[in-house]
């Protein structure tokens, strides 16, 4: 299953949602001075906690009393909206004084640019208002999988590791259960209420937090639905009179009107993403199973699996696709921005911060998410996320002392948005990170060096929000596009459970993904996908499916 060239990937979506979500948790991506589910996996012994073990484990909910009142509400479980920046004199304090006892932690976090330089005013400010030292220990995201297995795998293991949803492969779920803490007698039930932040934190991303059993991540909640979204052109749309179509085959055929590589402009970049969306694909591991008639199958064997893949391919026939995603080479956001692409699926962190960067270079632009629509008239499906999809684990060699002082370090940077332990965290000093200039906030140099958003949102953060006082459209559109559909949403199979599959077959769907690939180029064939899944059964499917079963009849479902 092979593919030697690199398509569009789940984990650089996640990625960049993630990091999205990093820097606006409660936050925004500031103007710059210069200008205008997770994956599967568990840890330790095979299986998933049991419905009676969860309602046990899980921390009682009590909402904040410092959070600000959103501007756009929730509704329906979709994210709430903040449109305007607020001011100082208004902010909450959910931490009125520093609560750690002036203990010194290290902390491993995936960083993708340069790291600040030790001792820097960021890290500085926030050490004073948490009552810590930290040690930050960041590395390279791109190869952080690398180094958390070698690390994990070591004996000299930070005090806290943060560890992604899409880096749970190979013996790194094992090692969750044998090298960190059960936070559990810290945390669940009313023992949370120690902490008013991370009771604060919603059930579903606690619940999509124990692992082998036991409450052991502290997490940062991620989006209800998302993760990958489909975007359009919206203002080369208008000027046009373009209505995305709402129909699969109508979608082609507008793609075919639209293209003119003469010109350039392609209709849309690798859209397979979406396609599972539009088809109604089950969603990752361990999330990709569904009942019919008494048996489990699998996403892989499912019939909207090749029809969406099929689907996807049409529009690699059709010539619609720029060349260089055909290619699978260069950055599809710079050829949308560029009007050379005018449809691309990628993370939902890319609305924010491309929106933010065009508003110089191209202050007509506007990028929105199209609607999605089922295939054959039906409405569409959207899988519910997971609660959270990257987290933070203790080490549990810390005694009892230091582990609650390392979830002193969570509750702060917990804090919900409208604090200013938030605000701290998310923008730095005001002044020296940042200025307000006409009601709004800008980035100085420091700001830009200093306050990145991979070391302390990595280790907790309040429910998602969308947040973006210098760009309220993309607030506006976002909510609404959430709003909209989730009426659509369903709950999966073994939704917001960790499952740790067997070691011997936790591997077992790697390659399914460069395939994909190749089938939509037109360089394998949806028989080769097919020939591929038998291979998948007989090699260990079929023991996978007994496996899952067995989970869902200990449950009694």
């Amino acid at each position: 299953m092979a593919n030697s060239r690199s398509a569009p990937s789940r984990r650089k979506f996640l990625t960049s949602s993630a990091i999205a979500a990093a820097a606006t948790a409660g936050g925004v991506p500031l103007l710059t001075a210069c200008g205008g589910d997770g994956g599967g996996g568990g840890g330790g012994q095979e299986g998933a906690a049991s419905d009676a073990q969860v309602r046990d484990i899980l921390p009682t909910f009590q909402a904040s009393e410092t959070a600000f009142p959103p501007d756009i509400p929730a509704e329906n479980g979709s994210s709430p909206g903040y449109t305007s920046w607020i001011p100082e004199a208004d902010l909450g304090v959910s931490v009125p004084e520093p609560r750690g006892n002036g203990g010194e932690f290290s902390a491993m976090t995936p960083l993708w640019g340069t790291p600040p330089s030790a001792g820097n005013a960021f890290w500085t400010a926030m050490d004073e208002g948490i009552g810590v030292r930290m040690n930050w220990q960041t590395q390279d995201g791109n190869t952080y999988g690398d180094k958390l297995g070698a690390v994990l795998a070591g004996s000299d293991i930070p005090d806290l590791v943060c560890i992604p949803g899409w880096e749970l492969t190979g013996q790194i779920p094992q090692a969750i259960a044998s090298r960190f803490a059960d936070l559990g007698p810290y945390l669940s039930g009313d023992a949370v209420l120690d902490y008013p932040n991370l009771a604060a934190i919603p059930t579903a991303a606690w619940e999509a937090s124990i692992f082998s059993g036991a409450l052991r991540g502290l997490p940062m909640p991620g989006a209800p639905i998302g993760g990958v979204i489909p975007f359009y052109r919206q203002d080369i749309f208008e000027a046009n009179g373009w209505q995305v179509p709402t129909d699969p085959d109508e979608l082609i055929s507008f793609c075919t009107d639209i293209t003119s590589a003469s010109s350039r402009v392609w209709a849309c970049e690798d859209m397979k993403w979406s396609a599972f969306i539009i088809f109604g694909v089950l969603p990752d591991k361990p999330r990709y199973w569904m009942e019919r008639d008494g048996s489990l199958v699998n996403r892989y064997e499912t019939d909207a699996y090749l029809e969406a893949l099929e689907w996807t391919r049409r529009l690699y026939d059709a010539g619609v696709v720029h060349p260089d995603a055909v290619a699978a080479s260069g950055d599809s956001t710079q050829r949308f921005t560029a009007g050379e692409s005018l449809m691309f699926n990628t993370g939902d962190g890319a609305w924010l911060n491309t929106t933010i960067e065009q508003r110089t270079a191209n202050p007509d632009f506007h990028m929105n998410a199209f609607d999605y629509f089922g295939a054959g008239g039906n409405d569409p499906v959207l899988y519910l996320a997971n609660g959270a999809g990257l987290w933070t684990f203790v080490n549990k060699n810390l005694p009892e002392d230091r582990i609650r002082e390392a979830l002193e370090i969570a509750n702060f940077t917990a804090a919900p948005y409208g604090t200013r332990e938030q605000r701290l965290r998310a923008f730095g000093v005001e002044g020296v990170h940042y200025t307000v200039e006409d009601g709004l906030p800008v980035r100085t140099p420091q700001g830009e060096e200093e306050v990145v958003p991979e070391t302390y949102p990595f280790i907790a953060t309040a429910g998602h929000v969308v947040a973006g006082p210098d760009a309220p459209r993309v607030v506006e559109d976002w909510t609404g596009w959430m709003k909209r559909h989730m009426r659509y949403t369903r709950e999966p199979l073994f939704f917001g459970r960790q499952v740790q599959e067997p070691a011997r077959l936790t591997n077992l769907n790697d390659g399914f993904e460069s395939l994909e690939d190749d089938v939509v180029r037109g360089r394998q064939s949806i028989r080769d996908m097919q020939n591929a899944v038998a291979e998948w059964r007989r090699n260990g499917g079929d023991e996978l499916r007994d496996f899952y079963q067995g989970l869902l009849d200990e449950e009694g479902a």
